[in-house]
């Protein structure tokens, strides 16, 4: 009955009339049509493994399944160096002294992570908001299960991943599979959220959203955890929110429904900032085993694969975009695209922290979400005023400032007295 009435609740948007056809649509209903999918896979597996660690299965079982329950559900006792001594692994530093090759390498790198995301956001945009096979006499029809775009960068994330770990020398690996589940099924549902929301509000509004998840991560660390922060922490983090403000109050509903930021766009937008950042604290606790960063992309992606599926076939949903694709050639060629700048680009981010490190990611990737805007608006013809134009202005500016600042505090964090620690820092 809640379900039912929840279209009925949601009349007062301007934008859903328009995006649902059935309260079946709704994207509170498939969210929970979807979660039950992935749930009747997790409980299972979360009673299986209850059941083999009950039974001691790691001493007293045998038997052609034992290396793969073993993998499965304990995992190796091999464990990384920096859980033994606390720190991570170093980077490895280049060993080309060659400024010209550095060079080159750093702009291969740049180009990569902007062809790869600049590419993915235009098609992002393209295959939730525009409508496939309109004629003159048809107008069309678009394109609306996010959960099977996320299957499609999934599939071909995990085979890439698999791929690279079959040709290239890989650490041992030690950790229970099933622990990449949690971030796997985090990453799924963060984005699904990503793809739901362009549904509703404008991508621009989507990619200065993503810029300003300092913001809630430092509240919680504040209030959760007590950490404490600098001063230009709070003060850049100040500056987005205001950046983030101007832009979102100077698009005006009635000039563009491109620019209308509904309900159900900033709760779609704060699920996928919540899921997300849950994903990247997960998998940062998966590194104390010992494994590399490729291997960390292929098991999450095994879980994805198998959740995203699973759920689309208990739904019948699975056949259904595949007609879709079959009615539609250009959709077929947008999703593999989509899926390919996916996979590529998370190559380009081991690649480019492994040889520059963190720093540098930063500031190409904010480099990207500024270029992401501008193609944004210049292909899809999204209005932004004088006033969202500072608005984005204030945030990329905050946003480097943060770099910068970061990376002054690692210089001086460096000549500090042995016993004297810096403080936290997001």
């Amino acid at each position: 009955l809640v379900l039912a009435s929840l279209p009925t609740m949601a009349t007062g948007e301007e934008i859903l009339p328009a995006l649902q056809d059935s309260w079946g649509d709704f994207w509170l209903f498939r969210f929970f049509v979807n979660a039950a999918g992935y749930a009747s896979i997790v409980v299972p597996g979360f009673l299986l493994i209850q059941y083999f660690k009950r039974r001691n299965y790691l001493e007293t079982g045998r038997g052609i399944c034992f290396p793969v329950i073993k993998s499965c559900v304990f995992g190796s006792e091999v464990k990384s160096v920096h859980q033994e001594d606390g720190s991570l692994p170093p980077r490895a530093e280049p060993t080309e002294s060659s400024t010209a090759r550095q060079v080159f390498k750093l702009l291969f790198c740049a180009a990569g992570l902007q062809a790869s995301y600049l590419t993915w956001g235009v098609l992002q945009e393209r295959v939730m908001t525009r409508t496939y096979g309109a004629t003159e006499t048809d107008p069309g029809e678009k394109f609306k299960d996010s959960q099977f775009l996320v299957f499609m960068n999934r599939i071909l994330a995990f085979t890439v991943a698999g791929l690279y770990c079959a040709l290239t020398k890989q650490p041992r690996h030690g950790a229970p599979m099933y622990k990449y589940s949690f971030a796997s099924l985090s990453n799924i549902l963060s984005s699904w959220c990503q793809y739901e929301a362009l549904k509703y509000i404008s991508f621009p509004t989507q990619v200065l959203a993503k810029a300003s998840k300092v913001i809630p991560v430092m509240m919680m660390g504040k209030l959760v955890s007590r950490k404490s922060y600098e001063y230009w922490e709070y003060l850049t983090a100040a500056l987005i929110s205001v950046g983030v403000s101007m832009f979102l109050l100077s698009s005006a509903p009635n000039r563009h429904v491109s620019t209308v930021t509904t309900f159900s766009g900033i709760v779609l937008l704060a699920g996928y900032i919540i899921f997300d950042s849950f994903t990247s604290n997960w998998q940062d606790a998966l590194f104390t085993y010992k494994m590399s960063p490729v291997q960390m992309m292929f098991g999450v992606n095994v879980f994805s694969c198998l959740f995203t599926v699973g759920s689309l076939l208990e739904q019948g949903a699975l056949l259904e975009s595949i007609r879709f694709m079959a009615r539609h050639s250009e959709f077929t060629a947008h999703a593999v695209l989509l899926s390919v700048c996916s996979a590529c680009g998370q190559l380009f981010i081991f690649y480019t922290i492994n040889q520059f490190g963190a720093a540098v990611f930063t500031i190409i990737m904010t480099l990207r979400q500024a270029f992401a805007i501008l193609l944004s608006c210049l292909i899809y013809g999204h209005t932004v005023t004088v006033v969202g134009g500072l608005g984005v202005a204030v945030v990329f500016m905050a946003l480097f400032l943060r770099v910068y600042a970061r990376s002054r505090m690692k210089k001086r964090s460096k000549k500090l007295p042995p016993g004297e620690t810096p403080v936290q820092k997001v």
